[in-house]
C-alpha cells in the first residue's frame, strides 16, 4: 500500500474526479490559508462546496469521517471564511461535506459521500 501521504492525494484526486462526474465545477485543490487547508473547493447547483476528504488503507483504526471532529471541523469553516472574503463567486450559498474512503487494496476502494456533513 502506498506512503500516508500518496495514500491521501489518491484519495483526493479520486473524490475530486467523483465530484466533476456528479457535475461539479473544481475551483481549487489543497487551498490553503495559512497553516489551514480546504481539500477540494467546488460549484455545483449555486453552491459553493468546500469539501474534506479523508482516506483509510483500512477501518482498523476507525472510519475516515470520524476523523472530521468537532475541532477539524473549526478550522474547516475558519478557512471557508476566509476563501469567501477573499473570492467573489456568484453562489451566495455554502455547504460543507465530506467524503471519506477506504481502500481495501491498491485499485479498490469504498468511497462515503456525505452531503452537507458539516454544520
Amino acid at each position: 500500500m502506498a506512503s500516508h501521504h500518496e495514500l491521501g492525494k489518491k484519495g483526493e484526486a479520486l473524490a475530486a474526479a467523483f465530484l466533476r462526474g456528479k457535475g461539479h465545477r473544481v475551483l481549487h485543490t489543497n487551498w490553503r490559508w495559512g497553516k489551514k487547508e480546504i481539500d477540494i473547493i467546488s460549484e455545483h447547483e449555486r453552491l459553493i462546496i468546500f469539501t474534506e476528504v479523508k482516506t483509510r488503507s483500512s477501518s482498523l483504526f476507525g472510519w475516515p469521517e470520524e476523523a472530521v471532529d468537532v475541532h477539524k471541523s473549526d478550522l474547516l469553516q475558519r478557512a471557508a471564511s476566509r476563501y469567501l472574503e477573499q473570492y467573489d463567486h456568484e453562489p451566495l450559498d455554502i455547504r460543507f461535506d465530506i467524503i471519506a474512503i477506504t481502500f481495501s487494496s491498491e485499485e479498490n476502494y469504498e468511497l462515503l459521500h456525505l452531503v452537507d456533513a458539516i454544520s
